[in-house]
């Protein structure tokens, strides 16, 4: 079955994926950037800025940016990379993955440009595979070395995700764990909360996670459901207030309504020798939270208790 492919008002070529039980997800080329995903009663489940810029060569602020060559500001490439910045193709050949043919899946590939080469002088294939079935969105990312000597890269999925209230909102899943602060020069601490909640602004590096997160919003009686393999990271941020109205492509009380929680490769970069290929896995799923004595029980998502 043929893609369904629209060209939207700022001519950005825009896939729609769908899946039988009704839900949806669109996906730009230009970022490889999924901008919508939508469950089968057509709720929205991931943020996109009413300020955002959808112009090329700036950052589309929401949805699923990728970060490559680099997460943050660490050397001379651009903040998180240019890979978001970018228009990909189609990739008829994913091997070794096995080619998809519905209208549910599509694979994407970056390659690395001349220009590109001048700012980050290393070959790659950035390869990404998006799937969409009920309840549930994943992202398959793949970086080949295609130079002649190693390389080596921090890689993030920026998963914007859409809150009912984010007072309302904890995380399971980091408690015990270090995560570094950058909003404190990067220091390192240790997460004493049984779980995370926010009443400020917040950026940090969860070092060594498990597999699995969840994100429960109490307010739509919500999980989001973070599984990750190949990502040892996790990245926590929300603007808040002041920060949000500093940001020129975010509304001012919008930080209410999201909060990223990304899979990462950040504190031990990923090094390929030529010809190399690294995988990273990421499934956002999606359940319905249950009151148990006026209290979520995500300890059974986390862990899978009965």
């Amino acid at each position: 079955m043929p893609l369904n492919m629209v060209h939207d008002a700022d001519g950005l070529p825009r896939i729609i994926l769908t899946d039988p039980t009704g839900s949806s997800a669109e996906v730009l080329l230009y970022g490889g950037q999924v901008v919508s995903w939508k469950n089968e009663r057509r709720e929205e489940l991931l943020f996109m800025s009413s300020k955002a810029i959808w112009k090329p060569s700036k950052a589309i602020r929401g949805g699923i940016p990728v970060c490559f060559p680099q997460f943050g500001n660490l050397d001379s490439t651009e903040r998180h990379g240019f890979a978001r910045n970018k228009l990909w193709s189609l990739d008829s050949d994913p091997s070794p993955l096995p080619p998809t043919n519905n209208q549910s899946s599509v694979d994407l590939i970056l390659k690395s440009t001349e220009e590109d080469l001048k700012t980050w002088p290393r070959s790659f294939e950035l390869r990404l595979r998006i799937t969409l079935s009920a309840s549930k969105l994943t992202l398959i990312s793949r970086v080949r070395n295609t130079d002649n000597k190693p390389f080596s890269f921090t890689f993030a999925l920026r998963n914007y995700l859409s809150v009912s209230d984010i007072s309302e909102v904890r995380v399971e899943g980091l408690e015990t764990l270090d995560y570094l602060d950058n909003l404190m020069h990067r220091e390192r601490f240790t997460e004493q909360a049984d779980a995370i909640t926010f009443d400020g602004e917040v950026d940090r590096v969860y070092l060594s996670t498990p597999s699995k997160i969840a994100i429960i919003d109490h307010e739509k009686k919500r999980t989001f459901v973070l599984r990750k393999d190949g990502m040892p990271d996790a990245v926590m941020w929300n603007p808040w207030d002041k920060k949000a109205k500093a940001l020129p492509d975010m509304g001012d009380e919008e930080y209410k309504s999201m909060l990223c929680v990304d899979s990462a490769s950040i504190e031990t970069p990923i090094v390929l020798k030529p010809f190399e290929e690294w995988k990273g896995y990421q499934e956002l799923s999606t359940v319905s939270s249950s009151y148990c004595s006026g209290q979520l029980d995500p300890r059974k998502v986390v862990y899978g208790f009965h």
